[in-house]
This record gives C-alpha cells, sequence and structure tokens, in this order.
C-alpha cells in the first residue's frame, strides 16, 4: 500500500482554491501524537481544543468545526474511530462525538507500517506541509503538532507533483529593488541582502505560480505576518491590516497597525505589480477578518 499517494490524495471540498486544509491539520495533529506514544487513541473531548486551535491559527478566515475531519478522515483510509459503542465514527456532529466517547486514531495497517519503517513519518509530514502550506509556516506547524522540529529540515519529496522555480526568488527580489514592500527594509552585509525573502501571494500550495505578478519581496517579519492573514493587499494596492490583530507596543504599532492604508513599495516601473486575482485569492483564503481603517491610532500610554 502507497501511503505517500494516499496522503496525497486526501480528499477535500475544493472549488477554485479555496482552502479547505482540515483533514491535513488532523492527520499531521496524529501523526505528531504517534511519534510520542504509538498505541494512543486521540479521544475527541480531549483534542477537540487543539484541533480548534490549529484550525483557528492555520485554517482559512472561516469558521470550522475540527468535528468535520475527525469523522470524514476514516473514508482516506489513514484513520479509524470507535466509541463507547465499538468501532465506527457515529457522525460529523460535535454532539455526537462528545457524547459517544469517540476516539481516533491512525489505521492499524499505517500504524504497523510506521512501525516497521520510522522514516515513513517524516515523508508523511513533509508531504502534507508541502501540499497546503507555504514553508513560512512549517517549523510552526511542527511546533504546534508536537512533531519533531528535524522534521522540517526533511528534502523535499519527489512525489510532490510540482517543483518550485527557483529563479523566482531573484527574479522577485530585483523587481522590488531589494526592499520589503511593507516597509521598504533594505539590509545587506556587503553585497548580500539579509532577512529578504520572495513571498508568494497565492499560495504555491494552491496552484500558485512562481511569477512576479505573484510575488512580494518581504522582510522575514513581514512575510510570516503575511502568510498567517494579519497583512493583506487591497484596492490600489494599499496594504491591509487585520482588525483581529492584536498589539499593544510602540512596535506593534510602527511595524503593523501603522501600515494600514500605505501603498506598497514597489514594484520597480516596467515589471507587473501583483494581479488583482492572486491579490483576491489571498483576501479570501488568508487574510483573517476585516481591515483596519487607513492611518490607525498608536498605542495609548497608561
Amino acid at each position: 500500500m502507497d501511503w505517500l499517494e494516499r496522503t496525497a490524495k486526501l480528499r477535500q471540498w475544493t472549488r477554485s482554491g479555496t482552502r479547505a486544509p482540515h483533514k491535513p491539520l488532523l492527520l499531521l495533529y496524529a501523526l505528531g501524537r504517534f511519534q510520542h506514544d504509538t498505541d494512543a487513541a486521540l479521544r475527541y473531548t480531549a483534542v477537540e481544543e487543539d484541533l480548534q486551535r490549529l484550525l483557528t491559527e492555520f485554517g482559512p478566515p472561516r469558521k470550522t468545526s475540527p468535528a468535520y475531519p475527525f469523522h470524514h478522515l476514516v473514508n482516506d483510509g489513514v484513520w479509524e474511530v470507535r466509541t463507547d459503542r465499538g468501532p465506527g465514527s457515529p457522525g460529523s456532529g460535535v454532539r455526537d462525538l462528545r457524547e459517544t466517547g469517540a476516539a481516533g486514531r491512525l489505521a492499524p495497517d499505517l500504524r504497523a507500517e510506521l512501525r516497521r519503517d520510522p522514516s515513513l513519518l517524516g515523508r508523511m509530514a513533509r508531504l502534507l506541509l508541502d501540499l497546503h502550506f507555504p514553508p513560512s509556516l512549517h517549523d510552526d506547524l511542527c511546533e504546534a503538532v508536537g512533531l519533531e522540529p528535524e522534521l522540517a529540515e526533511t528534502e523535499r519529496m519527489s512525489s510532490v507533483p510540482r517543483q518550485r522555480d527557483r529563479r523566482m526568488r531573484e527574479l522577485v527580489l530585483t523587481a522590488y529593488e531589494y526592499r520589503c514592500a511593507f516597509c521598504g527594509y533594505d539590509g545587506r552585509i556587503g553585497a548580500v541582502p539579509v532577512g529578504l525573502e520572495a513571498a508568494h501571494v497565492r499560495w504555491w500550495a494552491f496552484d500558485g505560480p512562481d511569477d512576479v505578478d505573484n510575488g512580494l519581496c518581504l522582510c522575514s517579519l513581514h512575510h510570516k505576518l503575511f502568510d498567517k492573514g494579519v497583512l493583506g493587499i487591497g484596492d490600489g494596492h494599499r496594504i491591509l491590516v487585520s482588525q483581529r490583530f492584536v498589539g499593544h507596543s510602540p512596535a506593534a504599532h510602527t511595524h503593523v497597525t501603522a501600515l494600514a492604508g500605505r501603498p506598497l513599495v514597489g514594484p520597480q516601473p516596467g515589471t507587473p505589480s501583483v494581479a488583482d486575482s492572486h491579490r483576491a485569492w489571498h483576501t479570501a483564503e488568508v487574510f483573517q477578518g476585516s481591515p483596519r481603517p487607513d492611518g490607525a491610532p498608536g498605542p495609548t500610554r497608561p
């Protein structure tokens, strides 16, 4: 049985690039728990808060329930559920899972194969990360689900159907003249830029192309905040800052809230700016909540 193929083909609700990482997040969480206890079952009532936190932090900006993947992942052959009544999931209702004592764990054949070949766990985790999340979030996700940090450094899987264009970073940084499009940071050591990265607006994992009009040159801080949905791009290529972001320090105001409404820095003339279709995808699938009004006030002093 090809467990990597099953991992790559998890059945998810998709339409026009809509994000639905419910099953990948649950499977990553289960792999993390298996790494520390190969026999433990995950009782729904005991892990519900953890799974909801993962969906809130790494899922799309829409309300969702961990009950959905807890029940439906069974259909992919990698997960099983038992209740106080015996084997089988009672359904995807939160109340049903709670009241029947539902507990899930990796399917028996998969557990046996992971014990026989421990490297499979890392390969499955890497595949899930590559197929569903941007690289800037991989380390955070490994930590959140309890996977050992070295998994984030494993070699990219050859079974990922697309390969990144390594030229994109240089093309994007050149287009933005080696300046962060949000704050203008342009640090170097000698001739080498430091702390500058090429960010995909529409994530590569969701068919975002390795093109300049799908890229931004961002400093490391703003790249992470962009992929977490704290920052976005609005009409007129002006910066959006989520109302859900909370930061009371002068640094949080200077580096985040004060950016609301500012125009992007770059790209240079003759270079395509971010395409409206990619900008719209990020706003719908990544940006969190509503944007702050332009010129958000600074922190109040006690």
